[in-house]
């Protein structure tokens, strides 16, 4: 048996107390939907910070879409 040689993180912990548990089919997409979410509130919080941070406009949007390769 190996032993860790480090700590597990506040997320690990709350992921083992939840595996702990059996979930069902139903219960276990819901759980992935919700971090499903959570990540991607995250990933289009950034993405607006560095695109109000670099005063970009929709115009530069439809600019980049309509640029051919």
């Amino acid at each position: 048996m190996s032993v860790l040689n480090y700590p597990l993180s506040n997320v690990q912990i709350e992921l083992m107390k939840l595996f702990s548990t059996n979930l069902s089919e139903k219960e276990l997409i819901e759980l992935k939907d919700v971090l499903a979410r959570f990540y991607a509130e995250k990933a289009i919080a950034q993405a607006d910070a560095i695109w109000n941070e670099r005063g970009l406009s929709d115009q530069d949007m439809e600019k980049w879409l309509n640029e051919k390769s």
